[in-house]
């Protein structure tokens, strides 16, 4: 029996409608697929965007730390520094100050009289040669050759060497030298210090660790004392 037009047109539309709904549905699930997959893939890049600030963040950090670190050091160095030089100042003034007094020896004439027999006498046993040149300060002649006046008898006794002995004419300690004597070999190739700066300078290199004790106190940072 053949259908009229209204039912093929129904038919039509019948399928019509379910083809529509199907592709609905299909469109629907491509769309929510879409979604997920989206939404997977926007997760990834974020927590991956999320690792990479962190990472710099804390690379950040770490230089920052070590910047500080270095800075700190460096601070520290300066300020050790700046100890080390103020203490070297006092130090030096300290010294300064010692020369300044040797003038008080120097200005007791009998004092220095005997002072000067035992400088003079304790460089011709070190120096111990034949004959020897005495210098002293051009105000100090006659007190200088006294002293070797008087050394040359115990020279010879101490030594059992005979010995010639004299006072420079020709040149001199500077005249503001704090005093005492050099005495040189022959040839003057060798020499000895007896000054009065040059005792000061080796008792201070001598007792320098118990002068900056009695200054600065114990040196926490020293783990050797021989």
């Amino acid at each position: 029996m053949a259908l009229t037009d209204a039912a093929v047109q129904k038919q039509i539309k019948h399928m019509m409608a379910f083809i529509e709904q199907e592709a609905n549905e299909k469109a629907e699930e491509i769309d929510a697929k879409a979604e997920e997959e989206f939404n997977i893939e926007k997760g990834r890049l974020v927590q991956s965007q999320r690792l990479k600030i962190m990472e710099y963040y804390e690379k950040k950090e770490k230089q920052i730390e070590q910047q500080k670190k270095i800075q700190m050091s460096t601070m520290r160095n300066q300020a050790r520094l700046k100890v080390l030089t103020a203490q070297d100042d006092l130090i030096s003034e300290l010294l300064s100050d010692a020369k300044l007094r040797l003038s008080r020896i120097v200005a007791d004439p009998l004092m220095y009289q005997e002072l000067l027999s035992k400088l003079v006498l304790q460089t011709l046993l070190r120096l111990l040669e034949p004959v020897m040149i005495v210098r002293c300060r051009p105000q100090d002649s006659l007190l200088v050759e006294a002293a070797v006046q008087k050394a040359i008898p115990e020279y010879v006794m101490i030594s059992q060497k005979q010995v010639q002995v004299r006072l420079d004419q020709e040149a001199y300690l500077a005249r503001s030298a704090a005093g005492g004597v050099e005495v040189y070999s022959c040839n003057q190739m060798i020499k000895v210090s007896n000054t009065l700066e040059s005792r000061l300078d080796l008792s201070a290199r001598q007792k320098m660790p118990e002068i900056r004790k009695a200054l600065f106190g114990a040196n926490a940072n020293r783990k050797f004392f021989v």
